[in-house]
């Protein structure tokens, strides 16, 4: 099965189904996700003790060796996830076509899917109409699509305090859990690594899934262009061949401090553009997930 495109995926109104199709579309590859659910996970093998299960002999093993060996497994606990969703007016670029905004909403729904079908519990920490808005990591499939169309009601331009709703929402998870922080972080660089930071301490999972459209990463305009600042609303006339080099010199230099600071401080990183189709990027930051070794921090890959 081939990848949906970003437009394709984008012009499915019903955000639900949208999250679903990008699932499917990792489940149809093969791919695994770093959120493990309630369970058991094989360990080792050892010798057959008369009164051991018999479920647990490993007959391939028994064709192989002519012994009897037991499989053993350690029991697994439930994972508690909260996605923090950057609504600043940032991500409302570009206003035409496809947004790091509704991106945003779509990885975020896929990966609440992927959290609440193996088990999981899954929340929301943001910020709407100028206040934090939170709900509470649960599972089940009818919180499952509660907290989607939340996320889907959800709009761009308010207030935005990146460090103070990521340190909220590690706060609000009741044992120690993964927090998905989804934004372009743009805001507040310095305390926004220092709340993420301070969250690794504490004993919990991040993962920074930075945001860009290809207009950013590269500046693709040319002469006289008007630009109007998200946050602020202030415009300037600029001639963009002038500034080409020193703006695009200005956002590799802000990457590579995003994507050393995570490594540094023992988060986990990926640069998401949004002209790739979400299950491609969501599979790439999984794939990245397990070979850096999540299964040995506590969170390892779902079935298919």
């Amino acid at each position: 099965m081939s990848s949906l495109s970003p437009a394709v995926v984008a012009a499915i109104d019903d955000l639900e189904l949208a999250a679903r199709l990008v699932v499917e579309g990792l489940r149809t590859g093969g791919h695994r996700s770093p959120f493990r659910g309630h369970g058991a996970e094989f360990t080792q093998h050892r010798v057959y003790r008369a009164g051991d299960d018999l479920k647990h002999l490993d007959w391939k093993l028994f064709g192989r060796s002519d012994r009897l060996f037991t499989r053993q497994f350690r029991e697994t606990t439930n994972v508690a996830v909260m996605i923090v969703l950057d609504t600043s007016a940032s991500m409302w670029y570009p206003e035409q076509g496809l947004s790091k905004f509704r991106y945003a909403c779509i990885l975020a729904a896929a990966l609440a899917h992927l959290v609440s079908d193996q088990g999981n519990a899954v929340g929301l920490m943001t910020m709407s109409q100028g206040k934090m808005a939170y709900w509470p990591a649960r599972g089940g499939k009818q919180h499952l699509r509660s907290l989607i169309a939340r996320i889907d009601r959800l709009t761009p331009g308010d207030a935005w305090n990146p460090a103070q709703v990521i340190a909220r929402g590690a706060e609000l998870l009741q044992r120690r859990g993964m927090v998905l922080v989804i934004s372009d972080f743009y805001d507040s660089e310095d305390e926004t690594r220092r709340a993420m930071r301070h969250v690794v301490r504490r004993g919990h999972d991040v993962a920074m899934l930075q945001l860009m459209s290809p207009d950013e990463q590269a500046l693709a305009f040319t002469g006289q262009v008007e630009f109007e600042d998200l946050e602020s609303g202030q415009r300037r006339l600029i001639d963009a061949n002038s500034i080409r080099a020193p703006y695009n010199r200005d956002i590799e230099e802000f990457l590579a401090r995003c994507r050393n600071g995570a490594v540094r401080d023992g988060v986990d990183y990926a640069l998401m553009n949004t002209d790739t189709p979400p299950e491609r990027a969501l599979r790439d930051f999984l794939l990245r997930r397990n070979m850096n070794g999540a299964a040995s921090r506590g969170i390892a890959g779902i079935g298919r």
